[in-house]
């Protein structure tokens, strides 16, 4: 077997150990059962409020460009449509 395949396959190995680590912190730390504080809660709902305020202006937004996008496309469709000068 070459040095770098042999390199290769500790390497694959290592990180799979990593990841299986990681996976059973956060299963064993999932089980205790810590509800989040009150402040953290309020925070969340916050930051849910300012997302819901951002989404709504954006779509808005969407929604006043569709109308400018319709409103060009009429007129283009217009001129088109009209009489050869």
């Amino acid at each position: 077997m070459s040095p770098f395949i042999f390199v290769l396959f500790v390497l694959v190995i290592l990180c799979g150990m990593g990841t299986i680590i990681s996976v059973t912190r956060m299963w064993v730390g999932r089980g205790k059962g810590r509800l989040p504080s009150d402040r953290t809660l309020a925070q969340i709902e916050e930051r849910l409020a300012r997302m819901e305020q951002s989404i709504d202006a954006v779509s808005i937004e969407v929604e006043r460009i569709s109308e400018g996008q319709r409103f060009t496309t009429k007129l283009l469709s217009d001129r088109t449509a009209g009489p050869a000068q």
